[in-house]
């Protein structure tokens, strides 16, 4: 396995060594890897305790925005910086664990050799440890955005994903496209499998994203991405 973990985070000081350590452990197997932190603009300590991260861990690579740009513009720019053909992205919360990312890459190369068109392996949060009103928000919004964009994923706001750097980079890129990339690879002419991954509770700090952000940013990129897919052509070649 060579893989690029890309770890996008704002204000995220307390959750960065424990994280790290887990994804080290996680990786022990690796044949190669670099773990790739994108420090969106943090005005906490995150910026202090990556630089001294990286005096012992030499997998770890830091990029900084100088301002605050979004988690779309985060993953973004460490994907684009990644040394690796794969990818797999991690919130920098700490709730998303990185112990899953081996078996999530096994499959996608597993099921790239009988569906090479097999671009993202998607985690599916299936058991979530969270409020019961976020529960019921993020229910209610996948519902919404996969009965209208049909991009048969049970859960796109998971920050889990194993995918190809290549065609990750071909996707249009906008604010918040991190939401809707299992529906901006189908229109691409990718698939998108979904596999249950663990998730755990919040330790450190708190979510930087309210219910009511999300609800109205969500109903104007669903709108964005619609106007995407219905002026999509794939074009068939000719044998």
């Amino acid at each position: 396995m060579k893989i690029s973990i890309v770890v996008p985070v704002y204000n995220e000081a307390d959750n960065i060594n424990s994280l790290i350590a887990e994804i080290v452990t996680a990786m022990s197997q690796a044949e190669a890897y670099e773990i790739i932190y994108v420090d969106d603009g943090s005005n906490d300590d995150t910026a202090t305790v990556l630089k001294l991260a990286l005096q012992n861990i030499k997998a770890l690579r830091v990029i900084r925005h100088r301002q605050s740009c979004g988690q779309s513009a985060a993953i973004y720019t460490g994907v684009k910086a990644a040394n690796y053909p794969y990818v797999a992205t991690l919130d920098g919360d700490g709730q998303n664990d990185p112990a899953d990312i081996p078996r999530l890459y096994e499959v996608l190369i597993r099921q790239r050799e009988s569906s090479g068109n097999l671009w993202m392996v998607a985690g599916w949060r299936n058991k979530r440890h969270d409020s019961a009103w976020r529960l019921f928000s993020s229910k209610l919004a996948n519902a919404v955005r996969s009965n209208l964009l049909g991009d048969n994923t049970p859960d796109t706001g998971c920050g889990l994903k194993v995918f190809l750097k290549d065609e990750f980079l071909g996707l249009p890129y906008f604010d918040h496209m991190h939401r809707f990339l299992p529906a901006l690879v189908l229109r691409a002419g990718g698939k998108v499998i979904s596999e249950p991954v663990n998730h755990r509770g919040r330790v450190h700090g708190y979510s930087k994203y309210g219910t009511l952000d999300r609800l109205w940013v969500g109903l104007v990129d669903i709108l964005g991405v619609i106007w995407l897919q219905k002026r999509a052509k794939l074009p068939e070649t000719a044998e």
